[in-house]
């Protein structure tokens, strides 16, 4: 019944804010002392140790903004490395992808090492990026970098083998050199598939960022949840989870914003049928 139903946005985002609501209701209500009986702790206050306070939480975002407004270099930090992450590693993808798909021979030598590489646990590579750059932004970039590379890679790489051939073989037949074909016919499907994954990968780069300074940094988000829980500040570190989520979204957002711009070209779901 329910998928009949087909909400309006007005609707929609009063739903989604009221379970947002509902959240921090329930978080407080489980969390403050003498509220209600907590069965699972062994003493009254130690759901507040555990899981925070959420007017605490608040308070201490408040501060990091307005008051204090410590929260602005360390996200300024992050922010440059999740950019610096997600801009190499995808114009390393792209044109890895595209080579490695227009050369079957180069594909077919490189691929064992492709997959190894794709296959290894790459947190393990940030205290080898952290020994070989040090603790600066450079090893969290390379962390993420790591994490976009292959993401993207692969979607380019399916994206040109998954060319029409009809399409091929008309624009060589209208005498299309080799330029104009990656120009006007590959670079444009691979963009296509590029911007299917380019959410995933500004997630990643985030997360490249952020566990490269949670595991050794002097800056950035990451850093302060890690001082945070040297001292076991619970309030903190739950605010460092919330600033951080926000923060995912709002690039999120951004990355939305560019591809609704860059991809009007393509046809909406449901136009094709349409015509």
């Amino acid at each position: 019944m329910w998928q009949w139903i087909k909400p309006s946005p007005r609707n929609l985002r009063i739903w989604q804010v009221g379970m947002l609501v509902a959240f921090f209701v329930f978080w407080h209500v489980m969390t403050a002392p003498g509220l209600v009986p907590h069965f699972l702790f062994a003493k009254e206050n130690d759901a507040a140790f555990f899981l925070g306070e959420p007017l605490k939480v608040f308070a201490r975002i408040w501060d990091w903004f307005v008051v204090s407004r410590d929260i602005y270099p360390h996200l300024w930090i992050t922010l440059v490395e999740t950019v610096l992450a997600f801009a190499i590693g995808t114009a390393a993808g792209l044109l890895m992808g595209m080579w490695l798909a227009l050369s079957p021979m180069a594909a077919a030598i490189l691929d064992p090492y492709i997959k190894a590489f794709n296959s290894m646990p790459r947190i393990i590579l940030a205290p080898i990026f952290a020994v070989w750059f040090g603790l600066g932004i450079a090893s969290k970039v390379a962390l993420g970098f790591t994490l976009v590379f292959f993401i993207v890679f692969f979607n380019v790489y399916q994206g040109v083998k998954e060319v029409s051939p009809t399409v091929l073989a008309n624009a060589r037949m209208l005498g299309a050199s080799q330029q104009q074909l990656l120009r006007h016919v590959y670079l444009p499907s691979a963009t296509s598939w590029v911007f299917s994954s380019l959410h995933t990968s500004v997630g990643l780069a985030f997360v490249g960022a952020v566990v490269g300074e949670y595991l050794g940094s002097s800056s950035g988000v990451g850093y302060l949840i890690l001082q945070a829980e040297g001292t076991f500040d619970i309030n903190t570190v739950m605010a460092g989870i919330l600033v951080l989520t926000a923060f995912a979204l709002v690039l999120d957002w951004a990355v939305g914003v560019v591809e609704t711009r860059l991809m009007k070209w393509q046809p909406k779901s449901g136009e094709t049928e349409k015509l």
